[in-house]
């Protein structure tokens, strides 16, 4: 039973006491969904689906699917909107999370090329724990402890600053450490265990270099700070050749490789693709075939904006 590795905590009493956002490779073109700064920065009406499979192979692991939208108000490109969704789902339905949220952005010319972007987001945060579905591996347990539509209120904020070649951000997705379940008062086969959002520290940064009039190169540096877990540091080098092809590999310290291509069929529509390989324990694994994720781009309207910069890098 590959994928009881995950129940064990929750239906034998440990205490969890943290839980972490969801987990992206291609983070870098899902940025709205970690940095409010970031909304209406493509200079049109910016629409991202990405659908991430974790450990394929492994019963019960992790699914997210995301949908975003931005563009800045109006021709001045100082204030911009949009909405982000997350959803992840863990041991096939067991655990479900589901977040809705609204952004806002406001940015401040700081020289001829450089913009610093304020950001907000606010929404919902949707839970629900089924325990019922644990039946098929035979475990005893109270299905009293089942969370239905549990709400919970988000609130984040995040900086952005970026030029033409360089952008950099700081955020934290959600300020407010809600507690989703207190221990139970059940009997000896109750779950008996406290979850509890804790607040996630971003930090991003990246630079494109002009190789040639073919190629551009762009390092980047994502890193993710959660109390009570280790730091996570994702280092990529992508490739941008005739702003067509992206090739590239990304390093997650003490974690995983992954390799990365993106492909801009028309200046409006671009496709994604990561697959991401273990470096740990977990990864030497038979039943674990890696991690994919795939990630569609629509840009709308760009006629409307003066001066777009849109076949951007970022």
């Amino acid at each position: 039973m590959k994928g009881l590795f995950f129940f064990v905590a929750v239906v034998t009493g440990v205490v969890t006491y943290s839980q972490q956002d969801a987990q992206y490779t291609q983070y870098m073109y899902n940025t709205v969904s970690v940095n409010p700064g970031y909304a209406g920065s493509r200079d049109a009406l910016s629409i991202v689906g990405l659908h991430r499979s974790q450990w394929v192979g492994l019963e019960g692991a992790p699914e997210t699917q995301t949908l975003s939208a931005h563009a800045p108000l109006d021709e001045d490109k100082k204030i911009g909107l949009g909405f982000s969704i997350i959803n992840d789902v863990i041991g096939e339905g067991v655990s479900q999370e589901t977040s809705f949220d609204a952004i806002f952005s406001y940015d401040i010319k700081t020289s001829q090329q450089g913009i610093l972007s304020f950001g907000l987001n606010a929404g919902i945060h949707l839970l629900n724990i089924d325990f019922t579905r644990l039946s098929q591996y035979n475990i005893e347990f109270d299905q009293s402890n089942n969370i239905d539509n549990k709400l919970s209120p988000r609130l984040g904020t995040g900086f952005y600053y970026y030029t033409d070649k360089f952008y950099a951000g700081i955020s934290v997705p959600n300020l407010l450490e809600t507690k989703h379940f207190d221990r139970s008062s059940g009997g000896s086969n109750a779950a008996s265990f406290l979850a509890k959002e804790q607040m996630n520290f971003y930090f991003m940064g990246g630079y494109v270099f002009n190789l040639d009039e073919s190629w551009e190169f762009k390092p980047a540096i994502l890193t993710k700070l959660v109390y009570g877990t280790p730091l996570q540091v994702d280092m990529s080098a992508n490739f941008w050749y005739k702003k067509k092809l992206v090739l590239g590999g990304a390093y997650r310290w003490d974690a995983a490789f992954s390799f990365l291509t993106g492909l801009n069929i028309s200046e409006d529509f671009m496709v994604g693709l990561s697959y991401d390989r273990e470096v740990t324990d977990l990864g030497n694994t038979t039943f674990n075939d890696g991690s994919f994720e795939i990630v569609l781009r629509v840009e709308l309207f760009k006629r409307f904006y003066e001066d777009c910069n849109c076949l951007r890098f970022f």
